[in-house]
């Protein structure tokens, strides 16, 4: 398989660690230095999306200086992350693409009865949170971003799976019956990996 144009970031979601991305990585096969899945700490739930926005921007910068153009593909909440850093940590003038795996950018039913003063993480993905209406209202920064979702219908996690949907750019759901299969099976990463490595979808900085 050839080598993508530019670097990926991959970001991980709740209760998951970078190991997530073992599978889909392997499937890649792509050189270390063109693949970074960096390690955001969660405490189930207790951390902020915003805090592990600014923790991604340490470690990409850290990894890849300030001006290095990239991809960014993020599962579950980590699509969240990602997307905070995009609109709001200025991550938008460095990323070419961004791919959303089963983020709940609508929200989802299965945040509503968590408690907002003990999982401040998970409350930010309720449906109608003050967080995601903040995103919503601030799309700007997001429009310079090619983007793409994936969703499952019959997701659980994000629930109804329509909700994984980005309000900007194309979106596809994908034929697989739970949420991590949105990442881990061969055949949604079979059609991620085509995207990324799609010539037509492979726009620069000056486009």
């Amino acid at each position: 398989m050839s080598n993508l144009i530019r670097p990926l970031v991959l970001v991980h979601g709740l209760w998951n660690t970078p190991k997530l991305f073992e599978r889909f990585i392997n499937q890649l096969n792509q050189r270390p230095s063109n693949l970074f899945a960096p390690h955001l700490p969660h405490q189930s739930g207790k951390v902020g999306i915003r805090k592990l926005a600014k923790d991604l921007d340490f470690q990409i910068q850290a990894r890849f200086g300030i001006n290095e153009p990239i991809d960014l593909l993020g599962f579950s909440m980590g699509g969240l992350i990602g997307r905070v850093w995009l609109q709001e940590l200025a991550g938008f003038n460095r990323t070419i693409r961004f791919f959303s795996i089963g983020s709940p950018h609508k929200g989802t039913l299965t945040a509503q009865c968590v408690p907002n003063y003990l999982f401040s993480g998970i409350s930010e993905m309720k449906i109608g949170s003050m967080f995601l209406d903040s995103l919503d209202n601030s799309l700007v920064n997001l429009r310079e971003v090619r983007c793409k979702s994936y969703f499952c219908i019959l997701d659980l996690m994000v629930f109804p799976g329509f909700r994984a949907v980005l309000p900007i750019g194309d979106s596809i759901s994908v034929p697989v019956l739970t949420h991590k299969g949105l990442i881990k099976n061969p055949k949604s990463i079979k059609l991620i990996t085509k995207d990324l490595f799609d010539v037509a979808n492979q726009p620069t900085m000056s486009n």
